[in-house]
């Protein structure tokens, strides 16, 4: 089941400001983010729930050192995913 990915104001600046300066990053970007769609427990994005501050969110990986934190929720009556952010480890948690 494909998931409708929600981009909050956010990740959508996140995502400006990584690829301005990571121009090479894009196409890895766009592949994480139509895996997550198709299907988000997918073993390459390692998908883990968080804890503490971040409670009742989840992470991927994008690449090496690059995490999307996410949140599952219900848009039109089908349960969708909402991109909160976007960065390396250290700076999304």
């Amino acid at each position: 089941m494909r998931r409708l990915l929600l981009q909050s104001p956010a990740f959508a600046r996140d995502l400006k400001k990584w690829l301005k300066s990571h121009l090479d990053a894009a196409d890895s970007i766009a592949e994480t983010l139509e895996q997550l769609s198709a299907d988000a427990s997918h073993a390459s994005l390692r998908t883990h729930k968080l804890r503490g501050p971040l409670a009742g969110c989840w992470s991927c990986s994008a690449a090496y050192d690059q995490r999307i934190v996410f949140e599952y929720v219900q848009h039109d009556g089908t349960e969708a995913i909402h991109l909160l952010s976007l960065g390396t480890h250290d700076q999304v948690y």
